[in-house]
């Protein structure tokens, strides 16, 4: 028998020991070639060959302890063995997870110490593997700080001595082969602080977890990189035609008026629907996994892992290849601004502040209650960046929108005075930030050409959507907020007012162009006491509607990307509520408003597709000019949106609900000019005021040697190309 000293079989026995395989496994020792196992529970212990099961030799207990060693024939015992073990009440043959050799190769070590690992998540986390013929699990998780790091789960009865784990110091990652492990067995990481805590946390780099309350992991396989689906680069590109449905997947649409709908069934549903109404892409509010439904998925816990409230991996995996088929591109939002504070999270990961500044001044959104990525560490950056790549690659998404922006730029960002600490240059901005920024989406733009990065930034920080190289930060778009909220305040102003406000339309056209835009009417507007879309519209009901059309009619011939969140197409009356379906019965009268919406948004977006001049110079000065910005009195807008062949397409608004008849319009060529939207159109339950189509004449008018007299409907927006 090769005794260990009472040091460390009191250490091993406690979970407390740092270096296990030290002593653990097979060693020489003076007298021989030593197996030592901890098998708490055990009755008795026997180590036989690998590959014969001729016995190499039974192992004694050391008194007071769980530790069972022996000596064995060292040729023999260096081949492999395997441990049979009776418990009492029933036996079994397990490997020892101690004579295995490390989990991780030199060369990630190194790329892991100096945070450059492209795809740290192919050697991070939990990963299905076979190691000298013997299948199992090789765990490896970064915790530099920590004494002692356990995986533990249902299949060593969640006890943290059993897999005490191998720490490689040049990378501060603790990592073992757990044999036996398979796929959807639940795991976690028990870590023993510094400190003396012993803290129990979900897998950073987890591909799946058990549903909210329960914490635990469920290892998965690693998915297959998915090639970039053909014509989905062309779909994304600043000039093309985007038109994004937002979508909450968890109630958009329930079933039995409560459930869910898994990953499968709105793979049936909802990709059709999006189809089927024009838009080309579906945005969806997080999906990564997150332990409170109230937070919509702005709180994950587990940014590798789809959500298990829909289904599996391989079901939401389903979902993204339904929506390709359809011809639909899918966008995630994404959250690397900040986390939050659930024991299991990766708040005080190994017992020191490790993923989140150590200063709450830096560290902690007094908003949202949340932690701030340390975006200093070359480690965290590196497990964010790989996080932005691990969705594009593995699971084919098309573009991530990036949530909360703003809030990674600025130290000082809903801070009041002396609440913040200045950068190294005493400057406001968030350096380290800008910089992982910068670095996510270069290795996008690299490794992962054609798909698109959105920013969510409501400031007017300089260069959002110029390349790094150029000093920018490299996203492809950013959400005009500043146009959003001009129009919002403009489009609830009472029409016999809003002549005091044109230049809240005006405004916006100084700086349309100054960053690759989308125009986005978010789930952020319909939420918190701010109303349905429907119900920021002033007036009697008629007006509402009539309101929203020639709103929406505005929206798509403005130049920028769309965005529009789920109910907004059909009008739904009520805000949004996260806990329940959206009011789908409002469609059931074929001829109520709230169908004439909906056909409406269809149609808009099928014109929008149809005419290049809609979106093809979207980003470019020269695909827009006004005829009519003046005309306060009456508040009526007119412009010009071209193409790159000089093809053009003339919007007309009027934000009354008075006709204007006859209204003479410049128009840059002569021929006849039709109609191919106007929102007043009986079929989406206007009033019915029309022109079809109309002759241009020789009168000069707003500049143009062509114009034309029309009705300009009352609260309506009407679209003209050339017959």
């Amino acid at each position: 028998m090769a005794l260990l000293p009472e040091s460390d079989v009191r250490a091993l026995m406690r979970a407390e020991h740092t270096d296990p395989f030290a002593v653990l496994g097979l060693h020489e020792t003076p007298r021989g070639m030593a197996v030592r196992v901890l098998m708490p529970g055990a009755q008795s212990v026997a180590a036989v060959h690998a590959r014969s099961g001729w016995p190499l030799a039974v192992l004694e207990r050391q008194p007071g302890s769980d530790l069972f060693s022996a000596l064995v024939p060292a040729a023999q015992a260096r081949m492999g063995y395997v441990l049979q073990i009776d418990w009492g009440t029933h036996s079994s043959t397990l490997e020892d997870p101690y004579r295995f050799p490390p989990v991780l190769g030199d060369t990630d070590v190194w790329l892991l110490a100096e945070g450059t690992h492209l795809r740290p998540w192919e050697r991070l986390g939990a990963h299905l593997r076979e190691m000298d013929g013997v299948k199992g699990v090789a765990f490896a998780v970064w915790a530099p700080n920590a004494r002692r790091v356990s995986v533990v789960g249902d299949f060593i009865n969640w006890d943290g001595r059993r897999h005490a784990m191998r720490l490689r110091r040049e990378c501060g990652v603790w990592e073992i082969f757990a044999p036996h492990v398979a796929v959807g067995d639940a795991y976690e990481f028990e870590i023993l602080s510094a400190h003396g805590e012993v803290l129990r946390k979900a897998d950073p780099f987890a591909f799946s977890a058990r549903l909210r309350p329960d914490t635990a992991c469920v290892v998965q396989p690693l998915p297959a990189p998915v090639p970039l689906p053909p014509g989905r680069a062309e779909a994304n590109a600043s000039d093309a035609a985007v038109s994004v449905y937002e979508v909450h997947l968890g109630s958009w649409q329930r079933k039995n008026g409560h459930e869910w709908l898994t990953y499968r069934e709105l793979a049936e549903t909802l990709v059709p629907y999006a189809r089927d109404m024009g838009f080309t892409h579906l945005e969806l509010l997080p999906v990564s996994e997150h332990p409170f439904d109230g937070s919509w998925g702005y709180q994950p816990i587990g940014l590798y892992a789809p959500t298990s409230r829909f289904g599996t991996p391989g079901d939401f995996r389903h979902f993204v290849e339904a929506a390709h088929a359809a011809g639909l591109g899918v966008i995630l939002d994404w959250v690397p601004a900040h986390f939050p504070t659930d024991a299991h999270g990766l708040g005080n990961f190994d017992g020191t502040p490790l993923y989140e500044y150590a200063d709450p001044r830096e560290g902690f959104h007094n908003d949202w209650k949340t932690l701030i990525f340390n975006t200093a560490r070359h480690e965290v950056r590196n497990y964010l960046v790989g996080n932005a790549l691990y969705w594009l690659e593995r699971y084919g998404v098309d573009g991530l929108r990036v949530d909360a922006v703003a809030s990674m730029l600025y130290r000082d960002y809903s801070r009041e005075p002396g609440q913040w600490i200045p950068n190294a240059k005493g400057g406001r901005e968030n350096l380290e930030a800008i910089e992982f920024l910068r670095r996510m989406n270069q290795v996008v733009g690299v490794e992962r050409p054609g798909a698109v990065t959105i920013a969510e930034e409501s400031t007017s920080f300089p260069g959002v959507t110029r390349p790094p190289e150029d000093g920018g930060l490299g996203f492809h778009y950013k959400w005009n907020m500043g146009w959003m909220n001009d129009t919002l305040a403009y489009a609830s102003t009472d029409p016999v007012h809003r002549k005091h406000h044109h230049q809240q339309i005006t405004f916006g056209l100084m700086y349309a162009h100054d960053e690759n835009f989308v125009l986005p009417f978010s789930h952020d507007e319909v939420v918190h006491g701010k109303g349905s879309m429907i119900g920021k519209m002033p007036g009697d009901d008629w007006q509402k509607f009539a309101g929203l059309r020639n709103l929406y009619g505005y929206l798509w011939a403005y130049p920028g990307k769309k965005l529009l969140f789920m109910g907004n197409e059909f009008a739904q009356r009520a805000e949004w509520n996260a806990d329940r379906s959206l009011d789908w019965h409002l469609l059931d009268d074929p001829n109520g408003p709230h169908r004439g919406i909906s056909r409406l948004v269809r149609d808009l977006n099928n014109v929008y597709r149809h005419y290049p001049a809609l979106h093809e110079l979207d980003t470019e000065g020269p695909g827009f000019e006004w005829i009519v910005h003046d005309d306060a009195d009456q508040s009526v807008f007119a412009f010009v949106r071209r193409a790159r062949d000089g093809a053009f397409v003339i919007a007309v608004c009027n934000f009354t609900p008075v006709v204007r008849r006859g209204y003479r319009l410049g128009v840059p060529a002569v021929g006849t000019y039709r109609e191919v939207i106007n929102t007043d159109n009986p079929v989406y339950g206007g009033s019915g005021v029309g022109n079809g189509e109309v002759s241009s004449d020789s009168v000069f008018w707003h500049g143009h040697g062509q114009s034309i007299a029309f009705d300009v409907p009352p609260l309506g927006t009407v679209m003209w190309v050339l017959a």
